[in-house]
């Protein structure tokens, strides 16, 4: 993975049809500023404008993924939860979860605090061999945002949600993958390569398909699947020319090349 030295609002580069957000504090083990909510919330919309793009990873620079919000501004009157006027943790780290491309979260380290909830969101997270995360809420006086509780208990079910946010208890990399916190371990100095393995695939799937089903899963998740949008996506992949060329390219015993439309 890239290294950085100077410490920076979270950095996005875009290459081919894969963009990138890197956190870019390491000195602060990638600690989220106020200022970086809308930062990550703009490049997410710059992501979003971009029709050409297929796959978003967001990792982090140095040894930590992210120490998560920056606890001096809890103590100020920071905004966690969305009050639906300036930028919040919890807007933030949604606009990531309701991304319409698949997103990658490469932990290159430890996880902390609301940046558990910033990897949740992504719908896949690879570890590396060695990390940790803990979720410190209730150690800190803090009763969590609605929408993170929602994603721990949809992802990794209500035993491990409680253990996690109840008895603030630091996990390792393996017992993370174990409960599903992690969809992927692999050794720090590979991580760059299985990122890039697994963008590449989710690159060659048909977009339409996959950006429909994306959404279709994260409502059942969170409980209110949409069963008519659900079929108005299915029935729009059934027309699409994307769909002509996956048929075509399995007949011929060759790679699709997939457009989007």
């Amino acid at each position: 993975m890239e290294t950085m030295t100077e410490a920076t609002p979270p950095i996005l580069t875009i290459e081919g049809r894969r963009a990138t957000i890197r956190l870019n504090r390491p000195k602060q083990h990638n600690r989220i500023e106020p200022a970086d909510l809308a930062a990550l919330i703009a490049h997410m919309k710059a992501i979003e404008a971009e029709p050409d793009l297929r796959v978003v990873v967001i990792t982090g620079t140095g040894k930590s993924f992210s120490a998560g919000y920056h606890l001096g501004d809890l103590g100020n009157g920071g905004e966690v939860a969305d009050a639906g006027e300036k930028p919040s943790f919890e807007a933030m780290v949604d606009a990531v979860e309701n991304c319409r491309l698949p997103v990658i979260c490469a932990l290159n380290g430890g996880v902390y605090g609301g940046s558990t909830d910033l990897a949740l969101a992504c719908d896949f997270r690879i570890g590396v061999m060695g990390m940790e995360m803990f979720m410190p809420a209730a150690r800190l006086g803090i009763a969590y945002y609605p929408s993170g509780m929602v994603r721990y208990v949809s992802r990794l079910g209500l035993n491990a949600a409680k253990r996690l946010f109840l008895t603030a208890e630091t996990l390792g990399a393996e017992e993370l993958l174990s409960i599903g916190y992690l969809t992927e371990l692999v050794p720090k100095d590979e991580l760059a390569a299985a990122t890039d393995a697994l963008a590449e695939r989710l690159s060659a799937m048909a977009p339409l398909a996959v950006q429909g089903m994306k959404r279709s899963l994260n409502e059942i998740a969170h409980g209110r699947f949409d069963v008519e949008g659900a079929l108005t996506r299915a029935a729009a992949t059934q027309a699409s020319e994307d769909l002509r060329e996956g048929l075509a390219a399995f007949r011929e015993k060759r790679p699709p090349v997939f457009q989007g439309r």
